[in-house]
């Protein structure tokens, strides 16, 4: 059966507010879907609306980019000082990317369907409330800016976006966990979170290719999955903005708590047996 506007509109809502927030924005489609009694549309249809958040993202830091690009390249060139600062937040992005993608492939061989039932998505948002709380309540803040960031830096952040493979782990929230726990500040640790997104949803949408040939088009319906990309762009932006101003002023301990409910609500509601397709 076709998606619907109304669908479409609410899925790229959905999509839009929690990628780049810690609370999985798989578990929230999968749940968008069961409500709606609409069949979950496959992993292709989430990374479809990835690339709408990827060029929220895009536009949001288009400053911030074209900054480490050109200071990247005249650092290659002149080994200026004043560009030493791009050109390594560059080459950590790409090592995080490297991790990611290539751990990444040989995790989700090994993903079972066990995995990707209810009662596992559940314990891993609650395992992301922990660390969550953990991180609060027991260590202190970071201020190191990408200046001073160093490639142990990279490969952890890239160590904990690898574990988002697993259904119900956040990549924002990994992401944002592991540079804050390296010791990163906060406007730091969101920045390079944001930006790592961009590799690794094209990286993403590149393997996607074969089940977008199969027929996602046909299965979903042109008009519905433009609606569902636009709303889903719009409602990026407006994560980006709520979360960088939110992290300003309150804890990621509320996401926390919002995530134990959520873990909660998903045992109750949902069939321990259903099997979300995360392939």
């Amino acid at each position: 059966m076709l998606m619907t506007y109304w669908e479409a509109i609410l899925f790229g809502i959905v999509q839009g507010i929690t990628e780049f927030l810690p609370i999985s924005s798989t578990a929230h489609i999968v749940i968008t879907g069961y409500f709606l009694g609409q069949t979950y549309p496959g992993l292709s249809f989430e990374i479809f609306l990835h690339l709408a958040s990827v060029l929220a993202v895009l536009l949001y830091f288009q400053r911030d980019l074209r900054l480490m690009i050109a200071g990247f390249f005249r650092y290659l060139i002149s080994r200026a000082a004043e560009d030493r600062a791009s050109f390594f937040f560059g080459i950590y992005i790409l090592v995080a990317t490297v991790i990611t993608g290539v751990l990444g492939i040989l995790l989700k061989g090994q993903l079972g369907d066990a995995m990707k039932q209810p009662p596992f998505v559940a314990a891993m948002l609650t395992l992301t409330g922990i660390f969550l709380v953990l991180l609060e309540r027991f260590k202190r803040y970071g201020s190191r800016t990408e200046a001073a960031m160093t490639m142990r830096d990279a490969v952890v952040v890239g160590l904990g976006q690898t574990v988002a493979v697993l259904p119900g782990i956040s990549r924002a929230g990994s992401t944002l966990i592991a540079a804050l726990f390296s010791g990163l500040s906060r406007e730091t640790a969101v920045r390079y979170s944001f930006l790592l997104s961009v590799p690794v949803i094209l990286g993403s949408s590149v393997l996607a290719l074969d089940d977008l040939r199969d027929g996602m088009f046909g299965r979903i319906g042109w008009g519905p999955l433009l609606v569902s990309f636009a709303a889903t762009f719009v409602f990026s932006l407006i994560g980006i903005v709520w979360l960088i101003e939110f992290l300003k002023r309150r804890k990621l301990i509320w996401f926390a708590a919002y995530l134990f409910a959520l873990a909660l609500f998903i045992v109750i509601y949902f069939p321990s047996e259903m099997v979300i397709d995360v392939e």
